[in-house]
């Protein structure tokens, strides 16, 4: 089973930047892929950033390329999401996700889950 724990959120202005992080319990072979989704209220959760534990990817979501990396320690078992100039649209639960094999961007492919940290962008 494989535990993990996101921080970093919280309120920032419009054109603002916050730095996630992911802290994953283990980090297997069977548990390659560390993705990162969100949730706005009444939306669906969609995909962000993924990234491969062995240094394949990166990958991104068409509204936040340029804006957001996604990056990994090994040695800290640790994901992180850098996210730049920020918009009130990005405002939502953001979600660490692992799955084992490719990086895929459909949150059922996923099958470990953090509990969330809130983004809020104001404008």
């Amino acid at each position: 089973q494989v535990r993990l724990v996101e921080s970093g959120g919280g309120l920032v202005q419009a054109g603002g930047s916050l730095r996630l992080s992911c802290a994953a319990s283990e980090r297997t072979f069977s548990n390659n892929v560390m993705g990162w989704f969100r949730q706005a209220p009444g939306l669906e959760r969609e995909f962000v950033a993924a990234i491969k534990w062995s240094g394949g990817g990166p990958r991104y979501a068409d509204s936040v390329k340029g804006r957001f990396t996604i990056s990994r320690d090994d040695a800290k078992k640790t994901v992180y999401l850098q996210m730049n100039s920020l918009k009130p649209e990005d405002t939502a639960v953001y979600y660490c996700a692992a799955r084992s094999g490719i990086i895929m961007v459909g949150k059922a492919e996923y099958d470990y889950w953090g509990q969330g940290t809130q983004v809020t962008v104001s404008s």
